[in-house]
């Protein structure tokens, strides 16, 4: 005898858990499939050396909400651009493996297939609004699987090293700059 669907179970708590883990598994793997399999552009963006142009749409939404806080609102979108010039400039002075794992991170958050079930943001980068980018970091942040806390920090890292290596943002956090030798 067969049970109907009716006898069978309803998915346990546990059950979700290893769905939702295997199936953030699976979206990774895609992501780093792709990027690994040549579908990602390697060139990089006109004028930049590391940087590619998918990179720029991802950065270019989140930078502004990563540095809320650390810059006054009107002077935050020239924070970013600067920000994403000193990124770049550091990512060309990166190792050749470095700089692939740091694409396949950007690739990942770009990717469509797995941007909207790791990140939440299902719409494009351009679209996404302040609110959402920042549940976004929150979500990786607090993840519980160890990668996305990884890639929430290496972000995070990464764009703060990039903006407190400029001059004006020493200001703020009351830096007077290095010594005169």
């Amino acid at each position: 005898m067969n049970p109907s669907l009716i006898d069978t179970p309803a998915l346990s708590r546990r059950g979700l858990l290893q769905f939702s883990v295997g199936a953030s598994v699976f979206l990774v793997t895609v992501g780093l499939g792709a990027s690994l399999s040549g579908c990602r552009p390697s060139h990089s963006a006109s004028g930049l050396v590391a940087l590619r142009d998918d990179d720029l749409a991802f950065l270019r939404a989140v930078i502004p909400v990563m540095l809320d806080g650390s810059v006054v609102a009107e002077k935050r979108p020239g924070a970013a651009e600067a920000t994403l010039q000193s990124l770049d400039t550091t990512l060309a002075h990166l190792s050749p493996s470095m700089l692939k794992l740091t694409h396949q991170l950007f690739d990942v958050l770009t990717l469509s297939i797995t941007r909207g079930p790791l990140t939440g943001i299902w719409s494009s980068w351009e679209n996404a609004s302040a609110h959402d980018i920042r549940k976004f970091l929150v979500r990786w942040e607090n993840s519980s699987l160890d990668l996305l806390r990884q890639g929430h920090s290496s972000l995070l890292q990464m764009v703060m090293m990039a903006w407190y290596s400029r001059a004006e943002a020493w200001t703020h956090c009351g830096y007077p700059g290095p010594p005169a030798v």
